[in-house]
């Protein structure tokens, strides 16, 4: 069975309903919280006792102390962790199947039959520990799938010919036409009949600054409205939303098992009945020869012991959780050993935009004085955030922002009011101050083209490097005359580049940008970060079918993502790693790793350690096989002394133990050619 460690998760969500104003925290893009607690399952509470009898019989066992004092503790830990999965197995049988978890029971029972009472409980509370964390994993996943639908609200406010009815979403059909306050979120997928707003679908399309709504518009169950009212014609029933697919494919790809572990199942049901036969062959051979009942049993129990996989088991184990471990002192968090195992594996990268190569907010990228105005870029960055520092809105908090970042000082707003769509007004120091988008709802090089050609009203042009910088272009006006632009742009992480250069050269192909957001826009940051694969505008679905055409094509592919968006390309792809920070709970708990610090490089550095514990995986293979072998040889063909299988045994079980452990050290997170010089 995986161990599944489910490390991170958090986040809660609202609805705002007073004051009517757009608040994009991360709160509002989060999947509301839903999470089991570990000791509420009852495989938790059965391992958790198992575990504290060996640990407290294993001091007296050592010590030499009388057998009354920690057989007891032994007998607790087999019979709580052993009742479950011995169980299990009876059912299996009676269903004509054999699984390892009932040849452990058995060989745990085998050995403290013959007095090998430390290690049959030894393989119990393995197996106990693993079962309960495999609950959590199962439990977590599906709290995160629940707490998708609650994005969406569980009411709606229809308008009818008598007026306006709350009702609840699910009684929607198409053709509706719903009325949305500002705040309020979504109900249902629909078009725009009537109103102007701006909605965050970050949870949908992964854009990172709310969109703009008018009359003919797309809208998604579940987004955020801004600050004006919308009216919405329903045009998608509530149970085929954007918002209940994602859900639908990520339930899907959960239970889609993968081909590694049919595999294992299948070697797994072999090998236990192998076992099994031969134990029982070992037994019932002598004795049908006329060998005494003590010494065949003793013979088979020396097979039984021999032949038991924990070697293999922790032949597996250790490189993979000591990777686990040493991910996680530099900020990433493998959610299990099967994962860390899949991240090596991974033959091609496919990346979000927003949140992930990108900060995921605005910022300030360019300050434009118009010439002739009278003011330096200070000036105008500090006249345009004094205009702002009223509003909520993203553009505004990020000018907000820079201008505190410069240590400039905010002259106080008066008479502010804000238009939704458009930007907002204000008086600063008696003057009446516009900071909004162009009114041509050009982009920023038509917009700059026009200014230069037409004049601004004031008679002069901008600064033509505005179009090169890309990026949300706002207007700044004073007494109704042009005196600057700002850029704003999501810019890519520091270390974006280097990490789709450390991805191709793990890969040997560049990887391929998937995004909800705009062609321009990802053009802007694949140009920035030397990718050349790039995929735009594509809804959550779009991103599952560009992962699975990949994979058809008989490529392993690594997801990287942060939002609800993000899921179902996480659960498709052969390995999925959420970004920490700012990532939903649903893109947390569906991704196999997270990267809590954000630190993009730490993507490839976890790959590459990924295929060193694989290499360490099959060293360890070979040894544990060849112990097993000679062991079991030993004792069919000669006579292999108990003690010495024992020792044997446990000998090549510490052996494979400690080679795992060579990846605790810090130089394996480290780069081949980190640490030494460069050649020049």
């Amino acid at each position: 069975m995986s161990l599944h460690v489910f490390l991170y998760g958090a986040g809660v969500s609202s609805t705002l309903d007073s004051p009517p104003v757009l608040t994009l925290d991360a709160s509002a893009r989060t999947v509301p919280r839903r999470r089991t607690r570990f000791l509420a399952l009852p495989e938790a509470r059965w391992a958790l006792l198992a575990t504290a009898a060996f640990l407290s019989a294993l001091p007296l066992h050592f010590a030499d102390a009388p057998g009354w004092t920690y057989g007891p503790l032994y007998a607790i830990a087999y019979l709580a962790g052993g009742w479950e999965p011995a169980l299990e197995g009876l059912r299996a049988l009676r269903g004509k199947t054999l699984d390892v978890d009932l040849l452990m029971i058995v060989a745990a029972l085998g050995a403290a039959a013959i007095g090998q009472v430390l290690d049959g409980a030894l393989l119990i509370v393995i197996f106990a520990t693993s079962g309960a964390l495999e609950a959590l994993a199962t439990a977590r996943t599906a709290d995160s799938v629940r707490g998708l639908l609650d994005l969406a609200p569980a009411t709606a406010t229809r308008v009818t010919a008598d007026g306006e009815e709350s009702v609840p979403v699910n009684r929607l059909s198409v053709g509706d036409e719903l009325l949305i306050r500002p705040g309020e979120r979504i109900g249902a997928d629909g078009r725009v009949l009537d109103g102007t707003s701006e909605a965050d679908q970050a949870t949908i399309t992964g854009e990172p600054l709310p969109v703009l709504k008018t009359p003919g518009d797309e809208v998604f169950a579940g987004t955020l409205n801004g600050t004006g009212a919308l009216r919405v014609r329903v045009e998608r029933d509530p149970a085929d939303s954007v918002i209940a697919r994602i859900v639908t494919l990520v339930e899907e790809a959960s239970r889609t098992k993968a081909p590694t572990q049919l595999f294992i199942e299948k070697i797994e049901q072999r090998y236990a009945v192998g076992v099994v036969a031969a134990t029982l062959t070992v037994f019932a051979v002598p004795l049908a020869f006329g060998a005494d009942l003590t010494g065949a049993l003793l013979r088979a129990m020396t097979f039984m012991i021999v032949a038991s996989p924990c070697a293999v088991v922790l032949a597996t184990m250790p490189p993979l959780l000591s990777a686990i471990a040493t991910a996680g002192r530099h900020g990433v968090l493998v959610k299990s050993a099967l994962a860390m195992e899949r991240l090596g594996e991974i033959d091609t990268a496919a990346l979000d935009k927003t949140g992930t190569l990108t900060g995921g907010a605005p910022e300030v990228t360019a300050v434009h004085p118009a010439t002739g105005s009278g003011l330096d870029e200070a000036a105008l960055l500090a006249l345009a955030a004094a205009a702002e520092h009223p509003s909520e809105h993203p553009l505004a908090r990020a000018i907000v922002a820079a201008a505190r970042a410069r240590d400039l000082r905010l002259a106080p707003a008066r008479d502010f009011t804000a238009k939704p769509g458009h930007g907002v007004t204000a008086t600063v120091d008696g003057r009446f101050v516009t900071v909004g988008r162009p009114d041509s709802g050009l982009d920023a090089e038509a917009d700059t083209d026009a200014d230069a050609d037409a004049g601004t009203g004031t008679g002069t042009r901008m600064d033509r490097d505005t179009d090169v910088e890309g990026g949300t272009v706002v207007r700044v006006e004073r007494d109704g005359a042009l005196v600057g632009t700002l850029v704003l742009a999501d810019r890519p992480r520091a270390d974006a580049a280097e990490t789709a250069a450390g991805l191709t050269a793990l890969t040997g192909i560049s990887p391929v940008l998937l995004t909800g957001d705009n062609p321009r826009a990802a053009a802007q940051v694949a140009t920035a970060t030397g990718i050349t694969d790039v995929r735009a505008s594509l809804l959550p679905e779009d991103k599952v079918t560009a992962v699975r055409e990949l994979q058809r094509a008989g490529r392993k592919v690594l997801f990287v993502g942060d939002g609800v968006n993000d899921a179902p390309a996480l659960a498709a792809a052969h390995a999925g790693v959420a970004m920490g920070r700012a990532g939903s709970d649903l893109a947390l708990e569906t991704a196999d790793a997270v990267v809590v610090r954000d630190e993009l490089a730490a993507i490839p550095a976890v790959v590459r350690l990924s295929r060193a514990a694989r290499r360490l995986v099959v060293q360890n293979l070979l040894v544990a096989g060849t112990f097993i072998t000679v062991l079991v040889l030993w004792d069919l063909l000669g006579h292999l002394p108990l003690p010495l299988g024992v020792a044997g045994h446990e000998g090549s079980t510490v052996l494979v133990g400690l080679n795992g452990l060579r990846l605790l050290r810090e130089s394996a997170w480290r780069r081949p050619d980190e640490g030494r010089p460069r050649a020049q």
